[in-house]
């Protein structure tokens, strides 16, 4: 630190002593111009007032002349011999303040690289130092900024004029130190140290900076650099270095996607862990000396970078683009952290089957991410999609889009009766999005999910409840099976968390043998039916032609049926006519009857006897003459048991013989008398003859029929004479017409 004083005390009166010498000089120079040239200027400026008369009342005009065009004018009057002397003057001036005055000039875009040849303290640099701090000889820390330096004599010094580095907007530039302590071995880039963005050497020497690759870099801008010190690396000249171009541009991180970090310098990474925690306060990476000194770990960082432009250093730091984690609609995102804090199971007791930590720390996230876009960092984090949608699982030849029933086949059972067959199987299943996590921390995986639940559960219930039933019957009672596997499976699946929401048996393919069995069997019945029906189509044609034979002698069927039916209906019409005549009849022989009862019971009783008989006689006329007479006896009959119980035997036949006598005007004496006696016949044909007689001489115009001829009823009143039968004819008319 002394020497460093020293040092700054023995410049700082070099400079001065540089400063004096170079004012002086600077006079000297300039009264040397003016003696040369003020000679010249007096004589024309007297020659010319001289030759020039101008009166005294006119005012003169005053030419301002430039000194430049004096000086030409003035010298285009020397002669080329007067030019000697002004250059060999004008060349000491200038070699005399150059080499005795050491005057270097820098321009306004140049830095100064200083070279001491020799030092005359004869002090030499420390063993591993290149740049000159204490006036040793050799490069020299500090450089020469624009303007006129007095003191650099050529004999001591060479001064090297470089051009101030630029870094475009969009651009960084890397550094490597020539010079400076060295890097310790637990890191590989210098650290960063207070030295005005690397243009001040000293600073960045004497406030401990590291020889090799720096931390820091520079950004957009000018800078005036110590090339000796510093190799400056931008995107000019990164190709001569050995780099790309585009490692020195300032990096981009696109608005879908995110930057995953690793760094190459820091601490290591404690074992058990795969990436370095979050430090605050290094600003995304950018300000890396603040990383290293947070505690920051070399490797790849749990951070990471979100959209946006940063200024990076490539030999720190470097980024893989990902694009963001998108969760589509429909599913959700179980987080799995591989870092974060230790872990917290905060599951509860209930859920046994696995760990749940909040977000931040490392297991699986009680909380899963909803559909969208998420900036992950996937190196650290495992985002299992779990659709949150019904999915059909298919235990078959068909496969879903998801892809996780790929493996699964059509199940292979055993029934009761010993047949292996194969059994398809549909499933639907749901996972809640809040039941998401527990899934995976059971399980770790969807697929895990269909391989080692669902299908060992599925499977094994299908084959355990096929032995209960025989093929046929699995068959015929296909709902019933369904029905007992979507309560079952139901019933086992909520215990992981996994909600079923139906069960669907697809195609059974029952055994060949047994199914040719059961067709041949089906085909014979068909053909039974078959058969029955042909034999039924047979009959029907053996109607047909029937009918058709039939049909051909329709007309004349018809004719006679139509026939007969007119005959039938005639003679019912017939019969229905008699009968309504014999029941008109009826009624009104009985109407009659009933007005003779009330005259007298017998004479009633003998005109609903006649009119009987009438009836009768219109039907049947023999029988209804029988029943009349019959009725008309029964009413005499009655007449005269009535007449007998009142007047007795004897007197009431007297008086009924002699009222009929009277009344009716009965011829005691027969038109014609049929007699016999002593067993001759004789009087029955005389009978007859006597009729034809009668009847020949009757009235013209009257005409008399059995019906109606004046037939008598003998009447025998057998008297013992002798054992000898005297007949007493008493002659009735049928028709009741006594006249």
């Amino acid at each position: 630190m002394k020497a460093s004083q020293n040092f700054s005390s023995k410049n700082k009166h070099n400079k001065i002593f540089r400063f004096a010498a170079s004012v002086l000089t600077t006079a000297a120079l300039a009264g040397s111009i003016n003696s040369v040239s003020a000679n010249p200027i007096e004589k024309t400026t007297t020659q010319h007032i001289a030759s020039t008369s101008i009166p005294l009342q006119q005012p003169k005009p005053t030419i301002a002349q430039s000194p430049s065009v004096t000086s030409h004018l003035q010298l285009a009057q020397i002669s080329p011999w007067g030019l000697i002397p002004i250059v060999v003057v004008g060349g000491l001036v200038i070699f005399f303040p150059l080499f005795f005055g050491g005057l270097v000039v820098i321009g306004e875009r140049e830095v100064g690289i200083v070279v001491k040849k020799f030092a005359i303290s004869g002090r030499g640099l420390p063993a591993g130092r290149l740049i000159a701090l204490d006036g040793e000889a050799g490069l020299q820390a500090d450089t020469l900024a624009p303007g006129w330096h007095w003191g650099y004599w050529p004999w001591q010094y060479s001064v090297k004029k470089e051009s101030v580095v630029v870094v475009p907007q969009g651009e960084i530039a890397l550094l490597v130190a020539e010079d400076g302590a060295p890097i310790p071995p637990e890191r590989i880039m210098g650290k960063i140290v207070e030295c005005d963005n690397f243009q001040d050497a000293r600073k960045f020497l004497s406030n401990g900076g590291e020889k090799g690759r720096q931390m820091g870099f520079l950004t957009a801008g000018t800078y005036r650099i110590n090339t000796a010190l510093f190799k400056v690396i931008t995107v000019a000249n990164a190709t001569k270095q050995g780099m790309s171009p585009e490692h020195l541009r300032v990096y981009h991180v696109a608005s879908d996607k995110v930057g995953i970090v690793t760094t190459l310098d820091g601490l290591p990474i404690p074992g058990g862990e795969i990436a370095g925690p979050i430090i605050p306060g290094h600003d995304n990476f950018q300000s890396g000396q603040r990383f290293i000194d947070g505690g920051g770990r070399r490797g790849l960082q749990e951070q990471i970078l979100l959209s946006g432009s940063w200024n990076l250093n490539p030999w720190f730091v470097q980024v893989e683009q990902v694009p963001m984690t998108e969760i589509p609609i429909g599913y959700v995102g179980v987080v799995i952290s591989f870092v974060g804090k230790a872990h917290e199971d905060v599951s509860g007791a209930a859920f046994t089957h696995g760990n749940l930590v909040n977000s931040g720390h490392k297991g699986v996230w009680v909380e899963p991410l909803y559909p969208g876009k998420h900036p992950i960092n996937t190196r650290v984090m495992k985002i299992e999609l779990v659709p949150t949608t019904n999915i059909v699982l298919n235990w078959s030849g068909r496969t879903e889009r998801h892809n996780y029933d790929a493996k699964l086949g059509s199940l292979t059972v055993r029934s009761k009766d010993g047949f292996a067959f194969d059994l398809e199987v549909a499933q639907i299943i749901h996972v809640g999005a809040l039941d998401a996590p527990k899934v995976i921390s059971r399980v770790g995986a969807m697929q895990n999910l269909v391989d080692h639940v669902l299908e060992p559960t599925i499977g094994n219930y299908f084959r355990n409840s096929a032995q209960d039933y025989t093929v046929l019957d699995f068959l015929s009672a296909r709902s019933e099976r369904q029905a007992e596997a979507a309560e079952y499976i139901k019933t086992a699946l909520r215990a992981y968390d996994v909600q079923a929401i139906d069960t669907l048996i697809g195609d059974i393919q029952p055994p060949a043998t047994l199914m040719q069995t059961q067709t041949d069997r089906k085909i014979a019945e068909e053909q039974r039916k078959t058969f029955e029906v042909q034999q039924q189509a047979q009959t029907q044609r053996q109607q047909l032609v029937r009918e058709t034979a039939l049909a051909d002698i329709q007309q004349d069927m018809v004719k006679s049926e139509q026939g007969v039916m007119i005959a039938e209906l005639k003679a019912k019409a017939d019969i229905q006519q008699e009968a309504v005549r014999s029941e008109q009849g009826v009624k009104i022989a009985e109407l009659k009857a009933s007005a003779k009862v009330k005259e007298m019971t017998g004479e009633a009783e003998a005109i609903r006897l006649r009119a009987n008989a009438e009836a009768e006689s219109l039907r049947l006329k023999s029988i209804a003459e029988a029943e009349a007479i019959r009725a008309t006896g029964n009413a005499k009959a009655e007449a005269y048991r009535s007449g007998v119980e009142a007047l007795g035997t004897q007197g009431y036949t007297a008086m009924q013989m002699m009222q009929i006598i009277g009344d009716r005007h009965v011829r005691l004496i027969p038109d014609v008398l049929v007699g016999g006696n002593n067993g001759s016949t004789n009087g029955l044909v005389d009978g007859l003859l006597s009729m034809i007689l009668w009847n020949q001489t009757a009235k013209p115009g009257e005409v008399i029929s059995p019906l109606q001829s004046q037939s008598t009823v003998t009447e025998l009143e057998t008297t013992p004479s002798n054992g000898n039968q005297s007949p007493v004819v008493v002659e009735f008319p049928l028709d009741g017409n006594f006249g």
